[in-house]
């Protein structure tokens, strides 16, 4: 076929009143017109009507009973048409959580995979911990080089105050010989002394190994006795020469013994923000809230208080107020005639966000006598916070709103998952951080993806699938999108909010 345009004739579907037009090839024409005058009638129902009825036709009859196939346009002839395809206009989802990640499945199987084979950090100390049964904590401690020298201990008392006489006492009776106090190891039979003002970490001493070829059961025995004394829980120490020792913590039950910090089973719903069993609690999940924008309280810092520097008293002129300004302005030594700007940071703070339980002498004075009482100051942004909270009144919440600004929710950081949830990382990324890169990098990332035996076995299908999806992304064009909002897009935001952020 060589036609340089698409002419149609005689066409009359719907409001089309035999019409012949004539359309280049190979160009982007745009149809324009009334509400009414045809103009998706000679799109869809006329010009692909029959571009899909060709498309159809040319299948075997096989293929054809799955197809739907559309009925003949209402046109005399149409000339220099190839088969057509429609793409149709469709509105995106309106639901807050939907990223393309989501919409595509691909952040489900990220879920699923996080869930089988993510390694979990705690969140306050970073260190890795797992859980494991037995054997499979004594293949990792047989996977250490020879030769090097391993102490497994067992968690007793971790960063608490007292001198834990009955402790050590009770580990005596059960046979064991060495404790690790404050990382230093020291034998039970002398007498340990413990200032109960101070803070200890305690761990007993279970065995002390060489790690060599045949360890025999001697290896099982001991992190069996560990796990049990430790309550599920066991460190294993690794000696290095001219550097800090080595530690690894294991775990029956995913638990931090040096932050008391306990992680439930990994779960692909720990993933999800849609779900509240992954969602921040703070923010639903949204990574986003409602916050009260000090820039907002105060748009133009070179007015004084008096002159309405700080845009919610703008409005408040009883003569109570005043005197309780002129209180708070004596309590704390400043003036409210100076611009908001030269008042000292401390100053600043203290009259947005409060003065925290600090008690202040309020005067008032009613016809020429004075009244005298003590109390506290809540601060502007408090306050609003209290009202906007408390109050019933529609108008009243739409007043504060003019105050406020969206910004990335304080407890996630704009991850919008639990902390539980971005503590479990897979490559060395936790899910949220993973989904940040373009689509792009995550293909190439999954791609050199290292993985263990036993890992590679559990995941590789999961793996094949992201793979797939991302690739099929790619190769449409759509490479450069990230599968989720990146936390990037906040700092901006973020930073001017930092500005005020109380010290």
């Amino acid at each position: 076929m060589n036609h340089k345009n698409i002419v149609v004739k005689g066409a009359r579907a719907h409001n089309l009143k035999n019409i012949t037009v004539t359309l280049p090839r190979n160009k982007l024409v745009v149809i324009t017109g009334l509400s009414g005058s045809g103009k998706s009638s000679l799109a869809f129902d006329t010009i692909y009507a029959e571009g899909q009825r060709r498309y159809v036709e040319s299948l075997s009859t096989y293929a054809r009973q799955f197809l739907e196939l559309m009925e003949k346009p209402d046109v005399d002839s149409i000339e220099g048409l190839s088969p057509a395809i429609s793409i149709e206009q469709k509105t995106s989802s309106r639901n807050p959580r939907s990223t393309v990640g989501t919409v595509t499945e691909i952040y489900d199987y990220l879920r699923l995979l996080y869930a089988r084979i993510g390694r979990v950090y705690c969140y306050e100390c970073e260190r890795e911990i797992s859980s494991q049964s037995v054997q499979q904590i004594v293949d990792q401690v047989k996977a250490i080089p020879e030769k090097n020298k391993v102490i497994i201990l067992s968690p007793v008392v971790s960063k608490r105050k007292g001198e834990f006489k009955k402790e050590l006492q009770e580990l005596r009776k059960n046979g064991f010989v060495r404790v690790r106090i404050n990382g230093e190891v020291r034998s039970l039979e002398e007498e340990i002394i413990l200032d109960k003002k101070f803070k200890h970490t305690i761990e007993v001493v279970v065995d002390r190994l060489i790690i060599k070829e045949n360890m025999g059961k001697r290896l099982t025995d001991s992190v069996e006795t560990g796990l049990l004394q430790g309550g599920g829980t066991l460190i294993v120490s690794i000696a290095k020469e001219n550097e800090k020792d080595k530690e690894l913590l294991f775990s029956e039950k995913f638990a931090c013994n040096y932050c008391s910090i306990s992680f439930p089973e990994l779960e692909p719903r720990l993933f999800s923000f849609n779900s509240p069993h992954g969602a921040c609690p703070s923010c639903d999940g949204l990574g986003t809230k409602m916050v009260i924008d000090p820039e907002i309280i105060v748009p133009d810092p070179s007015l004084s208080i008096r002159e309405g520097a700080i845009q919610p008293w703008g409005k408040r002129t009883s003569v109570n107020f005043h005197q309780m300004l002129e209180s708070i302005a004596k309590h704390f030594k400043f003036k409210l005639n100076i611009p908001f700007k030269a008042l000292p940071k401390t100053i600043q703070n203290t009259l947005l966000y409060g003065a925290g339980n600090e008690s202040i002498k309020y005067i008032y004075e009613h016809n020429d006598k004075q009244q005298y009482y003590s109390g506290s100051f809540e601060g502007v942004i408090p306050e609003l916070k209290r009202k906007y909270n408390e109050t019933d009144s529609v108008s009243s919440r739409e007043e504060i709103t003019k105050f406020m600004r969206t910004l990335p929710c304080p407890s996630c950081n704009g991850s919008r998952l639990k902390k539980e949830g971005t503590s479990v990382r897979v490559g060395g990324h936790n899910i949220i951080k993973l989904t940040e890169h373009s689509i792009d990098h995550l293909y190439d990332f999954f791609k050199t993806l290292k993985l263990t035996r036993q890992e590679n076995d559990i995941a590789r299908r999961i793996v094949k699938e992201i793979h797939e999806r991302l690739g099929f992304l790619i190769n449409v064009g759509l490479d450069y999108l990230t599968l989720i909002v990146p936390q990037q897009l906040y700092q901006v935001e973020k930073a001017r909010e930092s500005v005020w952020q109380r010290k």
